[in-house]
């Protein structure tokens, strides 16, 4: 059997959907929750629902019972990520789980990304844990920006302060497409994947693609890292959230969201799917 923690998130659902869609009978697909409420529909599809908490090892235990390989989806919890995973690697050690995927961040073994240190952690970890595994990188997701798109409309600028860096995005389906992949098909087996879109963007060239789409000429103000955080700060964001955020844009100007290598494309047989579409 295959299971998925985070299943309610936004990516483990849609890993879901592409393990169902990939072939694998319901019945072997095990999605794992902490809300259980969200993904109560699966029941009806004849996928198994099982309660499990990041932070309750018993609770992993359980859910991870008769699992052959595992689909760990990063928790979104910034801080406290690192004895979480730890949770989930161990309870999979416990239940005797044959292969953990694991969804990391791109150059995590370098990056100097606030981001990176917990995945950082989190991989040796799982590569010392005498589990077989896999590593996704995963790069951006398209949507961090597009989420942003009614902001920038609204405020009449894109604000940001990645300067001039790229960024290779790709859409959280083209990810999911890529887990189900890797935890589908052999050969994947101790391998690292670096996982980015196909094209790469600055922000100065999104804003005009959000101009040219809705016909409002939408500049690209460039801050500072420290009034970045602020303004997402005051805009709402948890104080963790957008420092993380800030910090992100600031390495994004050196080239840390940038990878050109090609392998989400190949793993997923067909090309990325471009920010432009989903405007």
């Amino acid at each position: 059997m295959i299971a998925v923690t985070g299943a309610s998130g936004q990516l483990g659902r849609l890993i879901i959907e592409q393990l169902l869609v990939t072939g694998v009978p319901a019945d072997q697909i095990v999605t794992v929750a902490r809300s259980i409420e969200k993904i109560e529909d699966l029941k009806a599809r004849g996928v198994q629902v099982r309660f499990g908490d990041y932070t309750n090892v018993s609770s992993l235990k359980s859910a991870f019972q008769g699992v052959g390989r595992l689909l760990l989806v990063s928790s979104s919890e910034v801080g406290q990520r690192y004895v979480q995973h730890k949770n989930v690697i161990d309870a999979a050690k416990s239940a005797q789980v044959k292969r953990i995927v694991y969804t990391s961040i791109l150059a995590a073994d370098k990056s100097p990304l606030l981001l990176a240190g917990e995945h950082r952690q989190t991989e040796d970890l799982l590569t010392s844990s005498g589990v077989d595994y896999t590593i996704l990188r995963n790069g951006w997701y398209s949507e961090n920006y597009l989420a942003g798109v009614e902001a920038a409309l609204s405020l009449g600028a894109l604000y940001g302060c990645a300067q001039e860096g790229r960024f290779s995005t790709a859409s959280r389906k083209d990810y999911a497409e890529a887990a189900a992949v890797v935890l589908t098909q052999d050969g994947h087996s101790k391998k690292t994947y670096e996982l980015a879109g196909d094209d790469s963007f600055n922000l100065k060239t999104f804003a005009g693609w959000i101009s040219e789409k809705h016909g409002k000429q939408i500049p690209f103000v460039n801050l500072g890292p420290s009034d970045f955080e602020g303004a997402l700060k005051q805009a709402g964001l948890p104080e963790g959230l957008a420092t993380a955020l800030a910090d992100s844009e600031k390495h994004a100007a050196d080239g840390w969201l940038e990878n050109d290598s090609g392998q989400l494309s190949k793993l997923i047989g067909h090309p990325t799917t471009a920010i432009t579409s989903q405007l």
